[in-house]
This record gives C-alpha cells, sequence and structure tokens, in this order.
C-alpha cells in the first residue's frame, strides 16, 4: 500500500512539474511574441488596402482567408526552415537577420520616400486596375508579401528563444505564430469594420448621442489608417534597424551597436534611456533605409 501511495506522490509530483513546464513555456511564448509585435505592426497597416473595393460582405471571409494563408506561411514553411537553419547551420542566422533586418529598413525608407515625394507633389501614380480583382487573386497577393513579414518574425522569434531546448524552442515558436497571427489579423478585422460600425450608428441609431458617436467614428476612421501607417514606417526601421545594428556586432561590425548603446546611456532613467536607444535605432534604420531605397531607385532608373 506504501508503495501505490508513493506511485500516486510521484505522479502528483510529476504533474505540477509539467504544468510547471507549460505556464514557463506559455509565459515565455507571450513574451517574446510582445518583443517581436513591433515587426507585425506593417501587416496591421497594409492588409486593409486588400478589401479597398470590395463589398462590406466579402470583406472578413478574404481576411480570414488571407490569415490562414499568413499561419501557413508561419508554420508549414518557415518554421522548418528556421529551425533547420538553427540546427543544421546556426552561424548562418545572423547573417539572416542581417539580410532581414536591412530589407525592413529598406521598406521603410522606400515608404518615407515616397512619402516625401507626395508631400512635394511628386508621387508616381501607376495604372489602375481595369477590371475588379478576383478574391482569388486578394488572397494570393497579401499572402505573397507576408512571406516577407512573417520571416522576420519567426527569425526575431528564434533567435530569442535560441539558448531554449529543441522542443521547447519548437513549442514557443508555434504559439508565436498562433499568437501574432490571430491578434494582427483580428486587429485587421475589428478596423475594417470601424467605419460600417460607425454608419450604422449615424443612420441607424435610436438615440442622438448614439448617432453624433457614429458620425465621430466615420469621421476619425480615415485618420486612424493613417496613423497606423506611419505607425508601421517607424516600426520597420526601429526593428530594422536594431535587428541589423545587433547582427552587424555579431558578425564583428560593432559600431552601430555600441552607438546605439552610447546614447542609451546619456541619460540614466530607465523609460528614457529605452527611447533615446529606441530613437537611435530608428535614425540608423531610417538612414540605411532611405540610402538602398534611393539606390534602387537610381538603378532601376538606369535599367530603364
Amino acid at each position: 500500500m506504501s508503495g501505490f501511495f508513493a506511485l500516486l506522490d510521484d505522479i502528483a509530483t510529476l504533474a505540477k512539474l509539467t504544468l510547471a513546464t507549460v505556464d514557463d513555456t506559455a509565459a515565455m511564448a507571450v513574451k517574446t511574441s510582445a518583443k517581436v509585435s513591433a515587426a507585425a505592426v506593417d501587416d496591421v497597416a497594409a492588409t486593409p488596402q486588400y478589401v479597398t473595393g470590395i463589398t462590406p460582405d466579402r470583406e472578413i471571409p478574404i481576411i480570414r482567408r488571407i490569415a490562414l494563408g499568413s499561419l501557413r506561411n508561419k508554420l508549414l514553411i518557415i518554421l522548418p526552415l528556421a529551425l533547420a537553419l538553427s540546427w543544421i547551420a546556426p552561424t548562418l542566422l545572423p547573417v539572416a537577420l542581417v539580410i532581414g533586418g536591412t530589407y525592413l529598413c529598406f521598406e521603410g525608407g522606400q515608404k518615407v520616400l515616397e512619402t516625401i515625394a507626395h508631400r512635394l507633389g511628386h508621387a508616381h501614380h501607376g495604372a489602375e486596375s481595369s477590371g475588379p480583382v478576383d478574391e482569388d487573386t486578394i488572397v494570393r497577393r497579401a499572402t505573397t508579401t507576408d512571406v516577407i513579414l512573417s520571416t522576420e518574425i519567426m527569425l526575431l522569434a528564434l533567435a530569442e528563444v535560441q539558448g531554449e531546448s529543441s522542443g521547447r524552442r519548437v513549442v514557443v515558436l508555434i504559439l508565436i505564430a498562433l499568437l501574432i497571427t490571430f491578434a494582427v489579423y483580428g486587429l485587421v478585422a475589428a478596423l475594417i469594420k470601424l467605419d460600417d460600425l460607425g454608419l450604422r450608428l449615424a443612420s441607424g441609431a435610436r438615440t442622438e448621442h448614439s448617432r453624433r458617436a457614429g458620425r465621430a467614428v466615420v469621421r476619425l476612421a480615415p485618420g486612424l489608417f493613417s496613423a497606423i501607417g506611419v505607425l508601421g514606417t517607424v516600426a520597420m526601421l526601429w526593428v530594422g534597424g536594431q535587428i541589423l545594428a545587433h547582427n552587424l556586432a555579431a558578425l564583428g561590425v560593432a559600431g552601430p551597436h555600441h552607438l546605439m548603446e552610447h546614447v542609451g546611456q546619456l541619460v540614466h532613467v530607465g523609460v528614457v534611456s529605452w527611447v533615446l536607444t529606441t530613437a537611435a535605432a530608428c535614425v540608423f534604420g531610417a538612414l540605411v533605409g532611405i540610402v538602398l531605397a534611393l539606390l534602387v531607385t537610381a538603378v532601376t532608373r538606369l535599367a530603364r
């Protein structure tokens, strides 16, 4: 009988250890998701454009299909490749992150130049599509674009859990893929339906107070999307600059990383120091991105 109770005690202890491990893994996934979430802001800013001109009843189904495509990108393509890279050639991970960080800076730099050109009245307007685009084409285009940003997210997450065991690393990365995807596209769906909610309140609410609230939502919606677009560009430059500087340091080019650390240490106050470091990363990302965008533009024009 004593052996039976000892066995029960061992089972209870094992259950406690298992629950503690699950809690630690979930906490690690949430913490890592928070660290890489800045890279996902651009998805929130860019995705609504894919349902522009689509009838309201088809907006959410299209977003759902894009979200599933993004999840497939992360779990079936990017995750296996990233894990294989970390197992077979871990020294190449900083190189992959440098390439990814550079691309983020370039994309942010392009958006900065486009904004400047638009303000100066020199924006180039390409030919508009002559007819409606079918849903399959919209989803395919959106999920193709998503590959780049999803790669960034998964590589960033992989870098955060490099010191963990293989099993925990896989579980954490799967949880991050789920958390980020549902958070991003859930927010996108809510934003897309925001103006519909405002119109419904403005035209069909019973009280004048609700109708005023609806009109306010309709007026604020375009500004909100613009603000998210700006936030997405800043996030790309910040994350791209930070990734680039950190991984260049890992490859032996430590100048930008040391400069960011020096800027952050100018004021020894936690929040202020973080803001200064972030601003330095953003400026570095903007400089790299704008230079690359100008070079690509010049080469493209010469090629033409």
